[in-house]
């Protein structure tokens, strides 16, 4: 059995797909672009304000479910450029603190919209 999880503190789906899905013990959050739900617009132009945004908007679906980042368990991270790697990696190193989530980190020939940056997680209720 599966369930959606929603919250208006981040980005509505844009498409045919739930923000995350909450089943057999795990909470699957669909990849985040750095969006602003108040605006509808990037948080900013580096790859900073938008790791930053990513991990809020993540922080967000995962506050409805109930959980905390904490509770991450494995995260996938799609940079626009490698280069961006250790920018990116400070910001995230804010959110993770303790026993960090597994991760993989790759380079994609784009993202939606333009972004710099798109991260998906899941977490262990």
């Amino acid at each position: 059995m599966k369930e959606a999880i929603h919250t208006a503190q981040a980005p509505a789906a844009i498409g045919p797909y739930s923000q995350a899905i909450r089943a057999n013990g795990f909470v699957f959050v669909s990849g985040q672009l750095p969006v602003d739900p108040a605006t509808g617009s990037f948080a900013g132009a580096d790859v900073t304000a938008q790791t930053r945004q990513s991990l809020q908007n993540i922080q967000s679906i995962l506050a409805e479910a109930g959980l905390g980042m904490d509770a991450v368990v494995k995260t996938t991270v799609f940079l626009q450029n490698m280069g961006d790697f250790a920018a990116m990696n400070e910001v995230y190193a804010a959110f993770f603190t303790g026993a960090c989530p597994a991760r993989a980190a790759v380079q994609v020939a784009a993202l939606p919209k333009g972004a710099l940056v798109e991260i998906e997680a899941i977490a262990a209720v």
